[in-house]
């Protein structure tokens, strides 16, 4: 079995580096104020991928913290995924052309499908389904919506789209370092083709080791967002990433 990948998650807020509390943009705690030497420092401490939200544009529906996302692309060559505020083909397009490789489109799946299908014709390949869940239902607006609609049910919908994946979040547990949502992401993988990317919870080494486990039979989870146990160092990336690739 292949190693699952760790992405670090750098959540933007004020141009600054934070972590949110089951997304509550008023229990962020900063991190870091420059974006770009966080981007360098996961980099050279061995991580293979960057996972960057614009919390800000999440909440205005177009891209807020610019300059530090640029800032992000300048300092890392590893390959970078974006989301949060990008709810169109020009915003799409615009960040690829900056060097962002995958855009994660989140409330914009929910609310129009079919410019999520028409983005996954256009650039495959490239990009990503964000589909963050409040008690297994699709919150939208980042986060600030909550809607009628099962997160799976909103993921089969994208199984022929050609999506690179899909990131499932569990936003009760987001940031809270009490262990993904392993049940929910599990069972989300074995119903789709598409790889499923876990986000929201991790806590400790032993949250990885049973996120492999779990994937030894849910074959298509792909990878694990990490954010605050990272941040305070509950785990060094070169811990998580050896988690990850156990047999």
């Amino acid at each position: 079995m292949r190693p699952l990948t760790l992405y670090p998650a750098i959540d933007l807020k004020g141009g600054a580096c934070v972590r949110l509390q089951r997304g509550d943009m008023a229990k962020a705690t900063v991190y870091a104020d420059d974006p770009g030497a966080q981007a360098q420092h996961w980099q050279d401490a061995g991580c293979t991928w960057l996972h960057v939200v614009d919390l800000d544009g999440a909440f205005a529906g177009h891209s807020v913290n610019t300059a530090a996302v640029r800032s992000i692309l300048a300092a890392a060559s590893v390959p970078v995924q974006l989301g949060g505020g990008i709810r169109d083909m020009d915003g799409i397009e615009a960040w690829l052309n900056e060097g962002v490789t995958r855009v994660i489109l989140g409330s914009i799946a929910a609310k129009n499908p079919d410019l999520v299908r028409e983005a996954c014709r256009r650039f495959p390949g490239s990009i990503v389904v964000g589909i963050d869940a409040r008690d297994g239902f699709v919150a939208t607006e980042g986060w600030a919506e909550t809607s009628a609609l099962s997160a799976e049910a909103l993921a089969v919908r994208f199984e022929d789209a050609g999506a690179a994946g899909i990131v499932f979040t569990d936003i009760g547990r987001d940031g809270m370092l009490a262990g993904l949502n392993l049940d929910a992401t599990a069972a989300l993988a074995r119903a789709l083709t598409t790889p499923v990317i876990a986000s929201g919870g991790v806590g400790s080494i032993a949250d990885l080791h049973a996120l492999r486990e779990a994937a030894v039979s849910a074959h298509g989870i792909e990878g694990v967002i990490v954010g605050r146990a990272l941040y305070d160092g509950r785990m060094t990336p070169a811990e998580a990433i050896e988690a990850l690739a156990a047999d």
